[in-house]
């Protein structure tokens, strides 16, 4: 990754080039003519004949929009719509604080392209017209739709719209994704072949992106759709994990219900549906599906991009309640850039948002998106204070969903001082937990694209299970329940899912809390973390985690029989109280 920082003589000259003059008009991106609209300039795609080819020639449906006033060049912005949008998402008078009106009328050109394979980027069928043929979806991968924002930026600079030294993304979810690989590509492109090269604009200048924002975002794609519980820092570690069905079923509907998707076979760089096939038959997972799972972790992720020299400052946003992106997916690259350097500038938002089963509270987004707003004030043009590098903000999950707010705020200088103690249970005793065990009916309502986690279900065991238990002290978790216990394993394919649930005595309801999974390989000991949370527990409340064999079809069951004996089963909780319960101990034990 080049250096984020010009030499001063350099910015000298940037300055001088791109100074507006008293004579100049105001400019037309891509040859679009503005209007006033909402306090800014509106410069759309009027129709199919002005989108903008991209690098291979597939047509790019973009809207821009300007300040009022002002000829340019100015710190731009590009956002970024979620699977299944388009470039109008971020047009409306919502959400308050993050659409292209309020970003342009803060002195930024606004970015608002439709991502190749949806909207009129030839993804909706009478938008496929010449240049289409091969303008399906990519999955957000590096060579492509990184690219083609790239390309936009590229010709916008030169066209004295964007400075090149100013260049920031956004987005949310497919979006997200997409900010964080223009983030770690930085001053680099992609070439279809995988290699990398410098990134210039067609006149010549060298560019690169300054600041990134992603939301909902993952790191790997291969992990985020096939989770194994091991996550590594900068490989897919084997062995091949479980489907998240729901979701996989969900976002392959969508993809073809919004979307322009590859004929079988036509591309191998974009074979949705030979992927998804492949995936849906399960184990054993042979070469090709590991080749599937490879590409992904390559192209459609950041974890394979070399930090050769600086770090593109990156204010990462990702939901502990996200059962599709959980905080782990952004983690892991704050972690990454961390390592590299203990001042990296990149700050994590983290709260009970992002997909369902998450709630998304009105006021924690506004607060977020302000964060949001002075990062790129910070970062793009020098101007205020930003996040602090390293720094954490939080928000717990609150019930009812309907809040305004979540619990909190929470903040810490690194991740790992949120969570300030630990609570540490245990369920010594052998027990079986079996590919058969676990009530089907209760996992059916846990699935995640229709779960309310605020409403209780009934306090049972059900058989072929692994509980351990211990009595709240009134605490509040913020962080990632790990999992530990010695297991011995019999059969083929195994895997255990694990749940934490709250449960009221009094009412003899339990609330899911969190929930993870982990792919066996038949070893002594499994340790694994669910994915996180930041919820308060009542006092008198029981804590259990239980741990199954099947939970469709929030994970894909796997095929055969299995068991697994699981003891010393021990269960440690992090936690905001450094004393959880103000005890001599955290520690405490379980029958």
């Amino acid at each position: 990754m080049r250096a984020r920082s010009l030499l001063p003589c350099v910015a000298v000259a940037l300055c001088a080039v791109f100074a507006p003059s008293a004579s100049a008009a105001p400019p037309a991106p891509f040859g679009h003519a503005c209007t006033p609209r909402d306090g800014a300039l509106f410069c759309p795609t009027a129709d199919d004949a002005a989108r903008v080819p991209s690098f291979d020639g597939v047509p790019l449906d973009v809207d821009v929009w300007l300040p009022a006033t002002g000829d340019g060049p100015f710190p731009t912005i590009v956002m970024l719509h979620g699977f299944g949008g388009s470039k109008t998402d971020f047009q409306g008078p919502q959400p308050a604080g993050y659409n292209a009106m309020y970003f342009a009328s803060k002195g930024y050109a606004v970015v608002l392209p439709s991502a190749r394979g949806f909207g009129r980027s030839c993804g909706v069928p009478d938008s496929r017209t010449a240049g289409c043929e091969r303008g399906w979806i990519h999955l957000d991968d590096q060579r492509y739709e990184a690219r083609d924002v790239q390309w936009l930026l590229a010709r916008l600079v030169d066209q004295l719209v964007a400075r090149p030294d100013q260049l920031g993304v956004t987005g949310v979810s497919y979006g997200g994704g997409a900010s964080l690989e223009l983030a770690m590509l930085a001053d680099r492109i992609r070439r279809p072949d995988g290699t990398t090269e410098s990134w210039q604009s067609p006149d010549g200048v060298p560019l690169s992106i300054a600041a990134a924002w992603a939301r909902w975002p993952w790191s790997d794609l291969a992990d985020a759709l096939m989770p194994n519980g091991r996550l590594g820092l900068r490989t897919y570690a084997s062995p091949v994990g479980v489907e998240i069905q729901a979701y996989e079923d969900g976002l392959y509907a969508l993809a073809n219900s919004t979307g322009f998707v590859a004929p079988v076979g036509a591309d191998p760089e974009a074979d949705l549906t030979a992927w998804k096939q492949r995936v849906d038959r399960g184990e054993p997972y042979d070469a090709n599906a590991r080749a599937i799972l490879n590409k992904f972790h390559t192209y459609h992720g950041v974890l394979g991009l070399p930090i050769d020299k600086g770090i593109t400052p990156l204010l990462v946003q990702s939901g502990w309640t996200d059962d599709l992106f959980p905080v782990g997916q952004g983690l892991r690259i704050y972690d990454l850039l961390r390592q590299k350097s203990k001042t990296a500038p990149v700050a994590l938002q983290l709260g009970d948002l992002g997909h369902a089963r998450a709630a998304n509270h009105p006021a924690d987004i506004a607060a977020f998106n302000a964060q949001g707003l002075a990062f790129f004030e910070a970062r793009l043009k020098h101007s205020g204070k930003g996040p602090a590098p390293g720094s954490v903000t939080s928000y717990t999950q609150t019930c009812p969903r309907t809040a305004t707010h979540g619990g909190g705020s929470y903040r810490a200088s690194s991740f790992a001082s949120l969570a300030r103690g630990e609570l540490v249970f245990r369920h010594k005793a052998a027990q079986r937990v079996t590919s058969s065990g676990g009530d089907a009916a209760l996992s059916q309502k846990l699935s995640p694209l229709a779960l309310d986690p605020c409403k209780g279900v009934s306090d049972d065991v059900a058989r072929g299970t692994a509980v351990a238990t211990v009595r709240s002290p009134g605490l509040t978790l913020l962080g990632m329940t790990h999992v530990r216990a010695d297991v011995a394993v019999t059969g083929h394919n195994a895997l255990l899912v694990g749940r934490l649930w709250d449960v009221d005595p009094a009412t003899g309801h339990q609330r899911l809390v969190d929930r993870g999974v982990v792919r066996l390989r038949s070893p002594k000991i499994v340790s694994f973390d669910l994915n996180g949370n930041a919820y308060k527990f009542a006092r008198g409340h029981q804590i259990k985690v239980e741990l199954l064999g099947r939970d469709s079809p929030t994970y894909r069951a796997a095929n055969g029989t299995f068991s697994v004996t699981v003891s010393k089963l021990r269960i440690a909780l992090p936690t905001r109280e450094r004393r959880p319960g103000g005890g001599r101990s955290a520690a405490m034990g379980s029958a």
